[in-house]
């Protein structure tokens, strides 16, 4: 039976007040009646996830537990909690078990679903592809990659297929970064796969267990994942046919490296697993991203105006530079209010308790399933005024900043994005690029997206902008 908690965060508490008094050993919080099983409870999560997640934190508070046999599951909505989980107790999660064996399913044991020794190891031998030195050694390439597919785009359009557009260009992005190669002619196929194995992972993540993959109805599921495979396995193939001396410098020639001087920690099949969580999470959450950037411009266009002076100013029409999100604050301001307002992972993988963790004034015993979901905080007046609102300024050096921990789009703790360097400037670098030519609005009649989170948050349908010359 539920037991409500306080109504107040002890970490929010004035330090004169009494501190709350703890629930007994035994109980949980509060959350919506679970019936006999529970079961109901996943079935309108997987209509809606986070409206319905939403509407618990209203009803129930920012610790709400969610029963659903046979797990316990706890939903933490406030920033200092989350951050208590995250960082304080890292050492106490691991990633919840269903979730990481449906993303094993493309990611293998790579860095994304790999706990414990393994994981440190993967994360240390991978860290120095992704700090901020190395990624201003990107820039060039981003810009090039950039310049490339902005000179296929119309000078006019008045319905342009801009997610998918961007989508194709980080994929290139990605591609260049890792094998040196271009994404070509498969782009649509790649893009494809990707939208169909991201729609089948979320379906199977509210089922305890997966029909096996060969069930006919699988088909276009199974042939995504051998499509995407195989687009990894003819980079690697084409890589291992040239002599050491001819490889590049880029991901794929660090893994090879890896695999040659320590061929049992890093087997051929580890750099796959690698080369597939780095192209799935280093092109989706960017391009996901861009695309809401995009739709927040379009129907700001005061900020656009803005943005589109600060890189005139800048630039003054050349590429962006390694020092692009310095030299652009408002911009790289617009960006992340974009990640606040959509981030790309809206609920971050669930963690699992290995142990009992205290938590504000719970104690939860081990094996408690926890989820954060960092959307809700991000859209909190209590930590955003007018949370609805397009405001880059919030963001902005002087700006009062916001609670700890309640603008979170790349994670907390030790397994923060890797990639959350490159991620910004990456974006920073196409965005700019995209305002040096042109001006984007909505076309006419056209109703603002719904998002719908399939992995990552994307619109409902792909959506379609329309194209002025800058």
């Amino acid at each position: 039976m539920n037991t409500p908690s306080t109504t107040q965060c002890p970490f929010h508490a004035k330090r004169d007040e009494e501190p709350p008094s703890l629930p007994p050993a035994g109980t949980w919080p509060p959350g919506p009646p679970a019936g006999l099983t529970g079961w109901h409870l996943l079935r309108r999560m997987s209509r809606d996830l986070l409206g319905t997640l939403a509407e618990w934190q209203r009803t129930y508070g920012d610790v709400v537990h969610v029963r659903t046999f046979p797990e316990h599951a706890i939903m933490v909505t406030d920033p200092q909690l989350a951050r208590e989980l995250l960082v304080t107790h890292h050492d106490a999660l691991i990633r919840w078990e269903r979730g990481t064996s449906i993303f094993a399913q493309l990611h293998g044991h790579s860095v994304l679903t790999s706990e414990g020794d393994a994981w440190r190891v993967k994360r240390q031998a991978m860290q120095p592809g992704f700090t901020p030195k190395t990624v201003q050694a990107f820039v060039p390439g981003v810009a090039a990659a950039t310049a490339a597919a902005l000179a296929q785009w119309p000078s006019h359009d008045a319905h342009w297929p801009v997610e998918n557009a961007l989508t194709s260009l980080t994929m290139d992005v990605i591609l260049r970064m890792m094998f040196s190669a271009h994404i070509g002619a498969h782009a649509r196929e790649a893009e494809d796969a990707v939208r169909v194995a991201s729609e089948a992972a979320n379906a199977e993540f509210y089922w305890p267990a997966s029909a096996p993959d060969w069930m006919p109805w699988k088909r276009a599921k199974r042939q995504a994942i051998r499509a995407l495979k195989d687009l990894i396995e003819q980079h690697l193939q084409a890589r291992l046919a040239l002599s050491e001396s001819a490889w590049p410098d880029d991901l794929l020639s660090r893994l090879l490296h890896l695999h040659r001087e320590d061929p049992r920690t890093w087997p051929l099949q580890a750099v796959r697993d690698e080369c597939m969580t780095t192209f799935l999470a280093g092109h989706e959450t960017t391009a996901a991203t861009l695309t809401w950037w995009a739709w927040c411009m379009a129907s700001n266009p005061s900020a656009q105006a803005a943005a589109r002076e600060e890189v005139s100013e800048a630039l003054q029409g050349r590429a962006p530079g390694a020092d692009v999100r310095t030299a652009l604050p408002w911009l790289t301001q617009t960006l992340e209010e974009t990640l606040r307002l959509y981030p790309a992972a809206p609920v971050l993988i669930s963690r699992r308790s290995l142990r009992a963790v205290d938590l504000g004034p719970w104690r939860f015993p081990a094996r408690t399933l926890f989820m954060l979901p960092v959307q809700l905080m991000q859209h909190d007046a209590r930590w955003f005024a007018d949370p609805a609102a397009f405001k880059p300024e919030r963001f902005a050096r002087e700006a009062a900043p916001a609670q700890r921990g309640a603008w979170s789009p790349f994670g907390m703790g030790p397994r923060v994005c890797l990639a959350q360097h490159l991620a910004m400037t990456e974006m920073t670098v196409i965005a700019a690029m995209v305002l040096q030519r042109y001006m984007l609005s909505i076309p006419d009649g056209m109703a603002a997206p719904r998002p719908v989170l399939n992995v990552t948050l994307r619109p409902h349908t792909p959506l379609h902008l329309a194209l002025a010359p800058a």
